[in-house]
């Protein structure tokens, strides 16, 4: 009897398209594909054959870096908007300020000389 394994989270499981790709994955490589091939026969009589390429794979990087990167369950443009709202949106420094409510206490109140009050207790003559 043959046995399947079954993930036990079911969340992590997306849904395949074509050739073992997702959606997401199949639209970014077909962007790829619309930048990258028109460079490459545009540009390899003018600027050579190893220069098209590499100049046609530097512009495809981009869209396979949206199509395959994910970390911790997220793409990459969420990765990246992350990252900016930590390091340049945010401030780094937190400042730690508490107010202290004694001392608002005795600006309101009028001062007492050092000592205190009576406190029930009967002057003496």
């Amino acid at each position: 009897m043959a046995f399947v394994s079954v993930p036990k989270d079911l969340t992590k499981i997306k849904n395949k398209v074509v050739l073992n790709l997702t959606k997401r994955q199949l639209i970014c490589l077909v962007i790829a594909a619309a930048v990258g091939l028109p460079f490459y026969f545009l540009t390899k009589n003018y600027i050579g054959t190893s220069n098209a390429a590499t100049g046609m794979v530097l512009l495809m990087l981009p869209a396979f870096l949206f199509a395959m990167y994910e970390k911790d369950g997220m793409p990459l443009e969420k990765v990246l908007w992350n990252m900016i709202n930590v390091k340049l949106k945010k401030s780094a420094v937190r400042k730690y300020e508490v107010k202290n409510i004694y001392e608002l206490e005795e600006s309101t109140a009028p001062k007492q000389k050092k000592g205190g009050g009576k406190r029930g207790k009967k002057k003496r003559r």
